[in-house]
Parts: structure tokens; sequence; C-alpha cells
């Protein structure tokens, strides 16, 4: 990585300083994405200058083992630590990694049902597996498991990507997926908590509105409260209007009050990506009212410098609180356990197959 030139991207100036870096440990409240496959040098500058919590990929910004392994390497050293990198690796669409690299998935759904039965273990399979070539090019947290529970209303950018349509199914099938994941030494990011399968509405581009009463959430709430262990979660941009009904979860601090009362999760709260057109008012505002409400990191995706500048600005520093937790999710990082990959792939396809056959 080329060396970094002086910071530029401050609004006044390279030797203007905002009053949140007075502390030279302090951790930016929120996790940014890069622009392509390799680290500029002004990008270097300014993820040096801003700090974040961590980083996370997208297809953009993946070519070769190599290449990844690299990137991974030069975006820890602009911040001088082992930060956090994130992912999106769920298979299907939703999948960064893809061949000739890496192996292609199943959506999640699709794999389900193709094990039948033996669902529990193919998913277990699957997270350990994925994890395997995550850890391999330097990424050490997937954004998964979705314990989102499919309804016959869930649209579509979701519903293949849901494990189940019960409660039971939903929550058994992510606890296997997020302990393969642990297995295979990568941590796993819980979504999209409270619950997103009631959305009729792709939050991507829209604000999903939910009447649902409290009795009919709680059904959605189930998963996530089997997985409240998790060290991580993701909040789900969409409104229920039994419990506020002008503020998305991921703005509103009765949401958040849900999340971590009603569901009981203790771990640390990011937000789903702030530029998804689910939320409103300016990127900043987004942010700032994010964690107002009580997210404790700020996630955006995009790349784009001026959001990026935006988003250090109006976030700061973690909190106290965020910043226990954020330690606590370093401290819990899991070592990969010794496994014979080729071996668990070819029981894998045995499952699979075996299904298919039948």
């Amino acid at each position: 990585m080329p060396a970094a030139s002086a910071p530029r991207w401050w609004p006044n100036g390279p030797t203007a300083s905002p009053s949140w870096r007075a502390d030279p440990l302090g951790q930016g409240a929120y996790i940014l994405g890069c622009a392509g496959p390799r680290l500029e040098r002004d990008e270097a500058a300014f993820f040096a200058e801003a700090a974040p919590w961590g980083f996370i990929l997208f297809a953009r910004n993946i070519e070769t083992p190599d290449q990844v392994r690299g990137l991974c390497a030069d975006l820890r050293d602009t911040v001088g630590r082992d930060a956090p990198i994130l992912i999106d690796q769920e298979g299907g669409r939703v999948q960064r990694l893809r061949p000739p690299h890496w192996r292609q998935w199943l959506a999640p759904r699709d794999h389900v049902d193709a094990a039948g039965d033996a669902a529990e273990r193919a998913m277990w399979l699957r997270g350990r597996l994925i994890a395997d070539e995550l850890r391999g090019v330097g990424v050490d947290v997937n954004c998964a498991p979705c314990a989102d529970v499919a309804r016959a209303i869930t649209h579509p950018f979701l519903a293949d990507r849901c494990y189940g349509d019960t409660p039971e199914t939903v929550a058994t099938l992510a606890r296997a997926i997020a302990e393969g994941q642990a297995a295979g030494g990568v941590q796993s990011v819980l979504k999209h908590i409270p619950g997103h399968g009631r959305g009729e509405v792709d939050s991507h581009l829209g604000l999903p509105v939910v009447s649902a009463d409290r009795t009919e959430l709680d059904a959605d709430f189930a998963p996530f409260r089997e997985l409240a262990d998790l060290p991580m979660a993701m909040t789900a941009h969409i409104v229920f209007s039994a419990i506020d009904p002008d503020r998305p979860v991921t703005q509103s601090p009765e949401g958040i009050f849900a999340i971590r009362e009603t569901i009981g999760f203790g771990g640390l709260l990011m937000t789903d990506d702030v530029s998804m057109q689910a939320l409103g008012g300016s990127i900043a505002d987004r942010a700032g009212s994010s964690l107002k409400a009580g997210c404790d990191v700020v996630l955006h995706c995009n790349g784009d410098r001026v959001e990026m500048e935006d988003v250090v600005t109006a976030s700061g520093a973690m909190g106290p609180a965020a910043q226990e937790r954020a330690d606590a999710v370093i401290a819990a990082r899991p070592n990969p356990q010794d496994a014979d990959t080729a071996a668990l792939a070819d029981e894998l396809a045995g499952l699979l197959r075996s299904r298919t056959d039948a």
C-alpha cells in the first residue's frame, strides 16, 4: 500500500481535528466500506484519521484471494489494529465471494429445502465451510445468520434468504449457521433484528411499514430471543406501528428498547446500511438519529467518500457503553478449530445429493 498522504478530507482543512479525536485511542462509531479492490493513498489517509471500528467488503472489492488478503491487511494497517472486517456471504443472491475462486452457494432457503431432515447439520456445514473461505482471505465477520421468519407476504428481496416459516425452525437453523461459523473462526452478525419477515417493501428502495400487533410481532421476535447471546446484531429498517408508528426501528428509541429489553440482546448493535432508501433525511441525519436512538455503530457500505465524511462527523467516537460492547466482541473472537474441510464439503454434498436423488 502506498504511504498515506496528509489527511485532506476534513471540511476545515487538514490541520483541523474534530473534538472527538482528542483521544487518540478513540474508535469511530461506524463501519465503513472502501471504493474498490485496492486502497488508494487518499483513502488510506482518510481511514487513518477517521479510525472506524471496522470495515465491510462488497463485490466491488473482490478480485482474487491474494488481492482480498492484501486489501484486508491494508485496511487494518490504516487503523493500526486488527480491526474487524465484515462481509455479506449468505449465499445465493447475497454472496460477495464467488466462483471461480470460491464456492457458489445455494440461496439459504433452497439449501434448507434440499437438505430436508438433515437441514440442521447441512446448515452447520455451510457455516463452517463459508467461514473457512472467509478466514482464508482475512475476513473475520459474516453478516449472517438471517433470523427473519418468512411469511407469505415477505418481499422477494428477503424471502429466499430466510431459513424457514416458523420461529422454531428459523432459530434452530440460524444457531447452526452461527456455530458453524464460530468453529471456523468467524463471528456472526444476527440480522435483521427484531425481524423483517413481515416487510412487503424492499428496504433498499423504500420503507416497510408493518401493522401487526405486539402479540403477532412476538413470533417474529422469538428467533432473535433464542439467539440473543450472539456478539453482534444488525437492525431492520422497518416500522412496526405497534412499537413506534413514526420511525423505523433503526432510528427509534422504542424500537431499540424492544431489542434490548423485550428480546434481551446485549451485544454490539449496528445499523443496517444507512445509505438504504428506507431511511429519510441526509446521511448525517440518518447516522446521528440511529446513534441517538441507541444503536452502537453506524454501518455505511457504498464507499462514497462524501457520505462517509458525513457519517464520521455526525457519529464521532463510540461512547463508553458501546466501546465496552465492542471490546467484548474483540475479546470473544473464536479461533478456528482444526477440520478436514474437504471431508466436510463431501459430507455436505452427500446430504444435498441424497435428498435430491430421493
